[in-house]
């Protein structure tokens, strides 16, 4: 598998939840949308949800950046598009492009760094020996 193969899409309908009283999308149902994407895309690295439970080892954001270049509005049905950017000996990067379903304008650009932790004792960990062909020095 190459680094190009780390990615994932999902799919969401605006709804009223997510927006304001204009009916424009809150930024905080943007990492949502986010949220469910990367972690999905964690599956697709061998940390699903019930890999996750069992070994307590956690993909944690350490850091996002959000671009917000045009709304998304009330009742938009959206694509995230999220893929592993970098990977490095303890820290990788994801990236996210938002997008109006079948259009390709990004509504929001976003980049996020992560770092596994061993929980309950939130210990930093090394990342997988397997990622080792991935990683940028």
């Amino acid at each position: 598998m190459k680094l190009e193969d780390l990615k994932f899409t999902t799919e969401e309908e605006v709804m009223f939840f997510d927006t304001d009283c204009g009916g424009v999308v809150h930024n905080i149902a943007y990492l949502r949308m986010i949220e469910t994407c990367r972690t999905k895309l964690a599956g697709e690295m061998g940390m699903d949800l019930i890999t996750m439970s069992k070994t307590r080892l956690f993909p944690v954001v350490v850091r996002t950046e959000i671009d917000y270049k045009l709304p998304a509005r009330l009742g938009d049905h959206l694509e995230i598009h999220g893929h592993v950017s970098e990977i490095a000996k303890v820290k990788f990067w994801c990236e996210f492009t938002l997008v109006r379903k079948g259009e390709t304008r990004p509504l929001i650009k976003c980049r996020q760094a992560l770092a596994l932790v061993q929980m309950p004792e939130g210990k930093p960990q090394r990342l997988p020996d397997e990622w080792k062909e991935f990683i940028v020095d």
